[in-house]
């Protein structure tokens, strides 16, 4: 399937949502119950450094979460929101015409990840988290005229359901875990 991009029109991916609301979601599960089991277990650590801590933390992995892709007829750009410092997460720019090939490469976990190889020699990872991946991949073929049959996202949406739905009993142990840590 090929497709065609108006003239001079970019077209966005974001981050899909069940990604970004499950990885919030896991964070605040594994860090809200820390202040109030450091203050009932008189933690050296002062509950409110946690408190600064912990929303220190979620700023951050937000700003990792806003990654958006934007594809037109000249290029493909990562780009995250003004507000995100560029030494915290930096974007790239690759016109289709220095992509040489796309290349797989096994994970740590055994699954694959693909890296746009240019012509000058420089890898830059293909976002693989996008709502819409394989609209993307369709753009990434019919730009480049690189086979992209069997470039499939690392992890399905499947997988991130069950995550989310794990965090959620999480959650629900957090809040006995606070409730119990209150009434001490």
């Amino acid at each position: 399937m090929t497709t065609k991009l108006p003239n001079n029109t970019n077209t966005t991916f974001h981050l899909a949502p069940l990604i970004r609301i499950t990885l919030l979601t896991l964070y605040i599960a594994l860090t809200v119950p820390l202040p109030f089991l450091a203050e009932v277990t008189k933690a050296p650590t002062p509950p409110i450094l946690l408190w600064v801590g912990i929303a220190i933390g979620f700023v951050g992995l937000y700003a990792v979460l806003t990654e958006r892709v934007i594809v037109n007829d000249q290029e493909i750009k990562v780009i995250y929101p003004v507000w995100v410092p560029s030494f915290f997460r930096k974007g790239w720019c690759l016109s289709w015409n220095d992509i040489k090939s796309l290349k797989p490469r096994s994970t740590g976990q055994g699954g694959l990840v693909y890296y746009f190889l240019s012509h000058d020699g420089k890898a830059y990872l293909l976002p693989m988290r996008v709502a819409g991946f394989n609209r993307l991949v369709n753009f990434v073929q019919s730009k480049t005229d690189i086979d992209t049959t069997d470039v499939r996202p690392l992890a399905q949406p499947w997988m991130y359901l069950i995550l989310f739905c794990c965090t959620l009993l999480l959650l629900l142990v957090d809040a006995w875990t606070i409730n119990t840590a209150i009434s001490h």
